[in-house]
């Protein structure tokens, strides 16, 4: 769906930074290095950003008004 604001497991803010993830791996930067630059060194933050899957498009065609 839509990225959460903070990591699930340590509360760090993670929203913030998830249109800079998108863009920088879109271009083909390595995931790693993007997250090392954005400063994400723990495996629960990192995990928020490799794991999360955009599907917020797909929902809203079978949501009924």
């Amino acid at each position: 769906m839509i990225i959460p604001v903070r990591c699930f497991s340590c509360g760090k803010p993670v929203g913030k930074d998830w249109d800079e993830y998108v863009e920088r791996s879109g271009k083909g930067e390595d995931p790693k290095e993007v997250l090392d630059a954005l400063g994400y060194t723990r495996y629960c933050c990192r995990r928020m950003f490799i794991t999360h899957s955009e599907i917020i498009d797909d929902v809203m065609h079978h949501k009924r008004f």
